[in-house]
């Protein structure tokens, strides 16, 4: 344990703003197993792959050899505007807690779109830039995604259409605002502007949707309009590399105060802000240099990891996105409509899913109620209102600092404090109205959904 005094926040310099991006692929034994194409069952090619994604970042995502890529300079001088961002030592959630643990939180909200997923947007945007392309489509939950790759196609001039899942734009109307005021536009999905929409309409009439709704709207729509392509805020291996400057910074303040992290602990929808928290240190654990216990934490309504089915499934609800192995509820999973939008969605990424299959991750399943009650704990000492997805990695903090109270352990816990709550102020309200449930999924919803796997018996690869 280190004996130097460590302050309430701990800043990295600009000089200190990591030069490369780590991608963890390339240490990995076993590998992620392939993108497969939905209609021939062979892998993703780049040619293929290019027609959905930018080129440079279709290259990213086939790419699980190359330990690092260096990031723009370009790229760079934006994360300037609000990186490092800060590690912050939660002495006073501490002191509530009466724990000798040490808890330190890597706070990602500190830029306007209030949330991680910047670190991937103005990469994503540089990228359709460079190819000289007149904008993109995305999806978005809890509408983080949204605003920050609207906030990205501002800065390069880039038309921005944005599918958000319709029971988050009606409870987060704001976030869609800020959308607009950056230039994009937004639609409820599902949606009648395109084919899938109007089709999942039909078989699920009055939904109020899904991340794998919202995904295929997205998907037809780039694909049908010339000089687009789709973006992705999660999932997806690229954009868990562009993540990894979370863990990258998180791993040198620590270093800074020489602490070694005992815990490390990440909410986990579709895994780009777990996989970019983790990135240096399961990097050490798969080269066989250290060991940290990895906790990624989920809701009870979504419970991909916990109970979902390990297989090949479709990446969205429309099924025209390439086949992923991931632990997944089945791409026909419609998630009950809790608070934590952005933690709503049927599977897993696939390198994430590779490192729960092979024992570097465990996981946990929490309940909307108890992660609310965190999340005001957490705000009454620490000061800063969580978003409801950091609040579920708070949740598991806590528990554990409570853990070490009971055993006397000084565990060091550093826990991804993804965004901030103030667009989520519907959900706290019915939470301290006493309005809130918890909604838990059935077995027999599950296996209904998992029955519908895609048969991959004749892939080959």
């Amino acid at each position: 344990m280190t004996k130097q005094k460590i302050p309430y926040q701990i800043r990295l310099t600009e000089d200190e703003l990591p030069t490369r991006w780590y991608n963890f692929r390339a240490d990995m034994k076993n590998k992620p197993a392939p993108l497969l194409d939905p209609q021939t069952h062979r892998p993703m090619t780049l040619e293929a792959l290019s027609q959905v994604f930018c080129t440079e970042l279709a290259r990213q995502e086939l790419d699980d050899t190359t330990p690092y890529f260096d990031i723009p300079e370009e790229i760079r001088q934006f994360y300037r505007m609000y990186r490092p961002s800060p590690l912050i030592r939660a002495y006073r959630l501490e002191q509530a807690l009466q724990t000798p643990a040490h808890i330190y939180c890597k706070f990602e909200g500190n830029n306007t779109s209030g949330s991680h997923k910047l670190n991937s947007a103005i990469a994503q945007a540089y990228y359709a830039k460079q190819q000289g392309l007149r904008g993109v489509t995305t999806e978005t939950g809890a509408g983080q995604w949204g605003t920050a790759l609207s906030m990205a196609c501002a800065y390069f001039d880039l038309d921005c259409r944005v599918f958000m899942v319709k029971v988050s734009c009606e409870q987060k109307p704001f976030r869609r605002e800020i959308m607009r005021t950056f230039g994009a536009s937004v639609t409820p999905s599902p949606s009648t502007e395109t084919a899938v929409g109007r089709a999942i309409l039909e078989r699920f009439p009055g939904t109020g949707g899904s991340l794998g709704c919202a995904i295929s709207e997205a998907v037809e729509t780039a694909v049908t309009n010339e000089g687009y392509r789709y973006v992705l805020g999660s999932v997806l291996s690229q954009v868990v590399l562009h993540q990894s400057v979370i863990g990258l910074e998180t791993r040198a303040a620590l270093d800074k105060y020489g602490v070694r992290p005992d815990i490390i602990i990440g909410c986990a929808g579709g895994g780009s802000n777990l996989g970019g928290l983790i990135a240096p240190f399961v990097g050490e654990m798969l080269r066989g240099e250290a060991n940290y216990q990895l906790i990624a934490v989920e809701p009870v309504s979504c419970p991909s990891l916990t109970r979902g089915r390990y297989a090949y499934d479709f990446c969205d609800t429309g099924k025209v996105c390439p086949l992923a192995k991931m632990y997944t509820l089945g791409s026909g999973f419609m998630p009950a409509p809790n608070h934590a939008g952005g933690l709503r969605y049927h599977g897993m990424s696939s390198s994430l899913s590779q490192l729960y299959h092979d024992g570097y991750l465990t996981a946990r399943a929490v309940e909307q109620t108890a992660v609310f009650a965190a999340a005001e704990t957490f705000c009454r000492a620490e000061g800063i209102l969580p978003a409801p997805e950091s609040s579920h990695a708070i949740k598991v903090a806590i528990d554990e600092a409570l853990r070490c109270r009971e055993t006397g352990e000084e565990k060091n816990i550093v826990l991804g404090l993804t965004g901030t709550g103030y667009f989520d102020l519907t959900a706290y309200a019915r939470f301290n109205n006493g309005e809130m449930s918890d909604l838990i999924p059935t077995d027999e919803a599950l296996e209904e959904s998992l029955s519908q796997l895609p048969d991959v018996s004749d892939a080959a690869f």
